[in-house]
């Protein structure tokens, strides 16, 4: 058990350097960003789903839409959550000023049981440098 939850601290150790290293190509243009006073703006139209009641093993998916409400194109840079049962699907392409997209979220309900809360941690470039998304659901077994 000790050792699990070593294991565990140096994944969540590896998981925020990788966050937070830097990546000059795209740092570059967050710093051009600073200096000019632009900046990205991202803005969800959701920022909670509750999927209600599904049978346990089913996967389910909600695309949470956003949208650049800011000045300078938006790059997303990670979305990380808080169960590898949780998967989000996002493009890494620039988004300009007053342009939207999607990050899809879906979850594998297997093995799972009860009131699940998931999150997502969105991390970008905007001047809110990171969002939390959140997805519910109670899960039921097969038998009705």
């Amino acid at each position: 058990m000790k050792n699990n939850l070593i294991f565990f601290y140096i994944i969540i150790a590896l998981v925020t350097l990788n966050c937070t290293g830097s990546d000059n190509k795209k740092e570059d243009k967050s710093s051009a960003d600073l200096s000019t006073g632009s900046k990205a703006e991202i803005v969800f139209k959701e920022y909670e789903h509750d999927f209600g009641k599904v049978t346990e093993g089913e996967k389910i998916a909600f695309v949470f839409t956003f949208e650049n409400t800011g000045t300078s194109d938006l790059m997303i840079r990670s979305a990380l959550t808080t169960c590898g049962c949780t998967v989000p699907k996002y493009s890494t392409k620039p988004i300009p000023p007053g342009e939207g997209g999607n990050l899809e979220v879906v979850f594998d309900t297997s093995g799972r049981s009860g009131i699940q809360t998931k999150t997502i941690t969105v991390r970008s470039n905007a001047s809110k440098p990171a969002v939390i998304l959140k997805i519910t659901a109670e899960v039921t077994d097969n038998i009705n």
